[in-house]
């Protein structure tokens, strides 16, 4: 009662409620210390907060009416909304299957690995993981899918098709979840708490792999190499590396990608959105992920750590690289001459070897390199820059290796002939 209470007073404070969502975000409310918690979603700003209220309630009605309309029902028929979260649904019984999320009882349970659900069908959904069933395949490119839902947003990626558009900055979305959580980028709105930690997420499915790092489970493998994940998406993509599958097109450029994330992140880069800054140095980044790596730059935190030695890295993927010089796992390989790598950048470079590729050119002579990183060595030519100092004699150079042969031939022939 008290929670619905808090909720209404909120709303008191508010103009009359209409369907321009882009009239919310300006809403001036005093910014305080407000750590409210509706229906398990916390919020640190009671204007956040209120902006996510009005934002759910008009944006779930407005998903209703889209869908009644494409079936060609009229708009005045009634909705069905929940009391306790205020979803909205277009029958009755969809509502009362949605009821049984709010309630604490699971009665159905998985005979493989003991995990419980609300409702029968996603029962039936999660045992198609321990199966592999994949029932509903594209009648276009032929991929199969676990869930008739997931095989129907998969259909927009053919047509194009993006009827669910951002009221406050106009970007349109092919799925009614994607645009829920494109939406909570700007209302900063992060339901999903994690119960040991307390750390919180905008989606339940990041909050759902990140609660394996407590427990270090990876149920998830791999059928090509072995290796396990915690998250079945990340496998997924993992799995890309074996078939050299990139599903992923940039519409501009014409680049392909293995993940779809990946692809989103490279065309905010073409069109200079870079919604994620960091509060300490204002860096802007295109992926939250990608501002979460950087900050432990500046908070110097190292939370990844190999059980074999002890090491800590600021990034997964770092200890993941690390651990292979223990087991000497060399998963990558290559086609044309089956050398093998343990890092699938290492592996890229030797492929171009064998190509000719040499993408990276200097914008001052043209001179191509197979890396990056030839590159960033190559410039120092141009400008004159000597970042490689000796920390004997403090001469620089303008090349690591020139720095290396400077040692060996300088001070370790003095330090021969002081010991003799």
């Amino acid at each position: 009662m008290e929670e619905k209470l808090c909720e209404n007073q909120v709303y008191d404070q508010t103009q009359p409620e209409s369907n321009d969502i882009s009239n919310l975000v300006h809403v001036d409310v005093q910014k305080q210390s407000c750590p409210f918690d509706i229906h398990k979603k916390t919020f640190t700003q009671s204007n956040v907060l209120l902006t996510s209220l009005k934002v759910k309630k008009i944006y779930s009605k407005a998903i209703a009416k889209t869908r009644l309309f494409s079936k060609g029902v009229q708009s005045d028929q009634k909705d069905f909304e929940c009391l306790i979260c205020g979803k909205v649904f277009l029958q009755n019984t969809y509502l009362t299957r949605h009821k049984l999320i709010h309630r604490s009882k699971k009665p159905h349970h998985c005979d493989i690995c003991d995990k419980t659900f609300s409702v029968s069908s996603t029962l039936t959904n999660h045992r198609r993981i321990h199966t592999g069933e994949k029932p509903y395949n594209c009648d276009i490119c032929g991929r199969s899918f676990t869930q008739l839902s997931h095989l129907s947003r998969h259909k927009y990626i053919h047509s194009g098709e993006k009827p669910y558009h951002c009221d406050i900055c106009g970007k349109t979305f092919s799925q009614t979840d994607s645009l829920t959580h494109h939406i909570r980028i700007h209302t900063g709105e992060k339901p999903y708490q994690c119960g040991i930690c307390g750390k919180t997420f905008s989606r339940s499915s990041n909050l759902n792999v990140h609660k394996y790092i407590h427990t270090s489970e990876k149920p998830h493998c791999c059928d090509v190499c072995g290796k396990t994940f915690s998250g079945r998406g990340n496998m997924t993509v993992h799995r890309r590396t074996h078939t050299g599958e990139k599903p992923y097109h940039c519409d501009i450029c014409g680049k392909a990608f293995s993940a779809y994330y990946s692809l989103a992140s490279h065309k905010q880069a073409h069109i200079g959105i870079r919604p994620y800054h960091c509060d300490i140095c204002g860096k802007t980044f295109t992926r939250s992920s990608r501002l979460t790596n950087h900050i432990r730059i500046h908070t110097g935190e190292r939370p990844y750590h190999c059980k074999t030695c002890g090491k800590t890295f600021s990034q997964n993927v770092h200890l993941t690289q690390h651990v292979r010089v223990h087991t000497g796992e060399k998963p990558y390989h290559c086609d044309i001459c089956g050398k093998t790598f343990s890092q699938n950048t290492h592996l890229k470079i030797h492929v171009r070897g064998h190509t000719g590729e040499r993408p990276y050119s200097c914008d001052i002579c043209g001179k191509t390199f197979y890396d990056n990183q030839h590159l960033t060595r190559h410039r120092p030519v141009h400008t004159g820059e000597q970042p490689y100092r000796c920390n004997i004699c403090g001469r620089t150079f303008s090349k690591n290796k020139i720095l290396t042969n400077h040692k060996q031939k300088v001070h370790e022939k003095q330090t021969v002939k002081q010991g003799k």
